[in-house]
Protein backbone atom coordinates (compact mmCIF):
# COMPACT_ATOMS: atom_id res chain seq x y z
CA UNK A 1 0.00 0.00 0.00
CA UNK A 2 1.30 3.55 -0.93
CA UNK A 3 2.21 6.16 1.64
CA UNK A 4 0.45 8.70 1.55
CA UNK A 5 2.29 12.68 2.72
CA UNK A 6 0.39 14.82 5.08
CA UNK A 7 -0.07 17.36 2.30
CA UNK A 8 -2.00 14.58 -0.15
CA UNK A 9 -4.37 13.71 3.16
CA UNK A 10 -4.84 17.10 3.27
CA UNK A 11 -5.80 17.86 -0.35
CA UNK A 12 -7.99 14.33 -0.51
CA UNK A 13 -9.77 15.32 2.96
CA UNK A 14 -10.89 18.46 0.55
CA UNK A 15 -12.29 17.05 -2.05
CA UNK A 16 -14.27 14.34 -0.14
CA UNK A 17 -15.74 17.56 2.16
CA UNK A 18 -16.92 19.03 -1.02
CA UNK A 19 -18.82 15.71 -2.03
CA UNK A 20 -20.60 15.96 1.37
CA UNK A 21 -24.18 16.39 1.43
CA UNK A 22 -24.46 19.35 4.22
CA UNK A 23 -28.29 19.80 6.27
CA UNK A 24 -29.53 22.76 6.05
CA UNK A 25 -30.10 25.49 8.68
CA UNK A 26 -33.86 25.05 8.93
CA UNK A 27 -33.38 20.75 9.06
CA UNK A 28 -30.31 21.09 11.70
CA UNK A 29 -32.65 23.47 13.49
CA UNK A 30 -35.75 21.15 13.64
CA UNK A 31 -33.57 17.88 13.83
CA UNK A 32 -32.06 19.36 17.19
CA UNK A 33 -35.35 21.05 18.53
CA UNK A 34 -36.57 17.09 18.23
CA UNK A 35 -33.72 15.87 20.17
CA UNK A 36 -34.69 18.36 23.03
CA UNK A 37 -38.37 17.32 22.92
CA UNK A 38 -37.57 13.64 23.11
CA UNK A 39 -34.66 14.30 25.76
CA UNK A 40 -37.27 16.25 27.96
CA UNK A 41 -39.73 12.78 27.25
CA UNK A 42 -37.12 10.22 28.10
CA UNK A 43 -36.29 12.35 31.24
CA UNK A 44 -39.60 12.83 32.66
CA UNK A 45 -40.33 9.02 31.93
CA UNK A 46 -37.28 8.22 33.89
CA UNK A 47 -38.27 10.47 36.54
CA UNK A 48 -41.44 8.59 36.88
CA UNK A 49 -40.31 4.81 36.79
CA UNK A 50 -37.36 5.98 39.55
CA UNK A 51 -40.00 7.56 41.91
CA UNK A 52 -42.57 4.43 41.37
CA UNK A 53 -39.28 2.13 42.58
CA UNK A 54 -38.22 4.22 45.19
CA UNK A 55 -41.60 4.40 46.57
CA UNK A 56 -41.87 0.81 46.50
CA UNK A 57 -38.32 0.18 47.88
CA UNK A 58 -39.79 2.77 50.87
CA UNK A 59 -42.67 0.81 51.74
CA UNK A 60 -41.20 -2.35 51.35
CA UNK A 61 -38.33 -1.01 53.78
CA UNK A 62 -40.70 0.49 56.31
CA UNK A 63 -42.72 -3.20 56.70
CA UNK A 64 -39.38 -4.24 57.11
CA UNK A 65 -39.04 -2.36 60.90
Amino acid sequence: MAKTTPVEFINQVKVETKKVSWPSWKETWMTGLMVVIMTTILALFFLGVDSFFNAVVTALLKLAQ
